[in-house]
């Protein structure tokens, strides 16, 4: 009798196992379950639509039952009492996701003062969430750090959440974090989002971020029925951007500019109307006040793959680089670890044309490619670059003050593997410092 109980047991653990497991072994855990939206807000995200130091956008997710949903915000004090907060209504969207139905919910909130401390919670008068803390950015140039994520994509939940939580370790303080693109890998099925969202968790919801879109933020799941690209349905739902004068409709939250505490972030979308942007660029980067300029998008200006260069993308977007000596540009896509630096002095051969000045010490622009999640890619050409490493999930944490921007990539384990220094010189192109071995 016992035998055949465990017989039975085992029989059931085997079925089970077949139906959560494909044949590599990776679980396939039942999504509908695990990710159902309640009443209780999840997916809560900090993003910004219009002036960090003034303003503060929050999106949330909850089920069809919450028709109204409302933020308490007031100025943070220690004690948590007396807070007496404002409440304001936020706007509700009904979404259909491949698996459930939701409410997504959205609100910006403005005349925020600068460089604050605000505490808030989200919820619809009955079920509210936790308290959350966030500062809004100082209305002057000041000392900050960001992190910088390439391509989670893959095993998001498995591999690439204990890299956020490595970095967020390192760099509890940052003031936003930023994700060059290929944040999923299915644009439209509701658990690859989910697990998005479980990796950083509570921390989206005090540490805003700014996102640009990668190709599978665009691609149909079946090559066979794709049809004219289309960012994700989940992509404005989640995120807040800003919307400014954009040449084309399909690029709406993809393609916005931010300036955060003498620095302007500019995010472009690579999957689309490449050329369409051109004059919008040239206008940002002409009437740009900052010190500081970083530019991300998916698509690398520099790849280190043979057969994934983007050279249209390179004579389109490098000659506004160049002109308006933006310095920094972090990208994805390919999988790898790769930097330009000064290669003055090697031996530089055999590289795809535009290559041979991937770094050019007469205007200063350090391009940079990384990945954050476990799929891999080898290098096929890396010559051009002064740093290169593949097999290796990567973190960034970059620092601004005044006329130093400091530059640091971590492994998965914490380990530095690279870190250089740009230092702004007036009138010249930016001094690069290489602190690394």
């Amino acid at each position: 009798m016992f035998k055949f109980a465990r017989a039975v047991l085992l029989g059931l653990f085997l079925g089970l196992y077949a139906l959560a497991h494909d044949n590599s072994g990776i679980v396939k855990y039942s999504s509908v379950e695990m990710y159902e939206p309640t009443p209780m807000p999840d997916r809560i995200v900090l993003t910004w639509e219009d002036n960090p130091a003034t303003t503060q956008s929050i999106t949330w997710r909850t089920d069809t039952s919450v028709k109204k949903a409302f933020v308490q915000i007031a100025v943070a004090n220690a004690s948590g009492r007396d807070l007496n907060p404002d409440l304001f209504e936020a706007k509700t969207l009904f979404f259909q996701s491949d698996i459930n139905q939701a409410h997504y919910h959205s609100i910006t909130i403005r005349s925020l003062n600068p460089n604050t401390l605000y505490v808030y919670r989200v919820g619809d008068g009955v079920n509210w969430s936790e308290y959350f803390h966030f500062k809004t950015a100082s209305s002057y140039p000041e000392p900050f750090s960001f992190i910088y994520f390439g391509d989670a994509q893959n095993e998001v939940r498995t591999h690439w959440s204990r890299v956020f939580r490595e970095a967020f370790r390192d760099a509890p303080r940052a003031s936003f974090i930023l994700h060059a693109g290929d944040l999923v890998d299915i644009k439209d099925m509701d658990s690859n989002w989910g697990e998005w969202h479980e990796g950083p968790d509570w921390v989206n919801a005090t540490i805003p971020l700014l996102a640009t879109p990668g190709n599978h933020e665009y691609v149909k799941y079946s090559e066979a029925k794709r049809t004219a690209p289309e960012i994700s349905a989940h992509w404005q739902p989640q995120f807040v951007f800003p919307i400014q004068n954009i040449p084309d409709e399909r690029l709406k939250e993809t393609v916005y500019y931010l300036d955060y505490q003498g620095v302007r972030f500019i995010s472009l979308d690579s999957n689309i109307a490449q050329e369409e942007q051109v004059p919008w660029i040239r206008s940002v980067l002409e009437k740009n006040p900052n010190k500081w300029t970083v530019v991300t998008f998916h698509h690398p200006i520099y790849s280190p793959g043979t057969d994934r260069d983007n050279p249209h993308l390179r004579k389109l977007w490098k000659p506004l680089f160049d002109e308006f000596k933006v310095d920094l540009v972090l990208n994805g896509h390919d999988h790898v670890y790769s930097r330009t630096g000064d290669l003055a002095g090697a031996k530089v051969e055999n590289v795809p044309n535009g290559y041979q000045q991937a770094y050019d010490p007469d205007v200063g622009t350090v391009y940079v490619v990384s990945v954050s999640g476990p799929k891999m890619y080898e290098f096929t050409k890396g010559n051009y670059a002064k740093k290169i490493l593949e097999d290796t999930q990567l973190y960034q944490i970059i620092k601004i003050s005044g006329n130093d921007l400091r530059f640091q990539a971590f492994d998965a384990t914490g380990n530095l593997y690279d870190e250089f220094k740009l230092k702004k010189h007036k009138n010249k192109p930016n001094q690069l410092i290489e602190l690394s071995k």
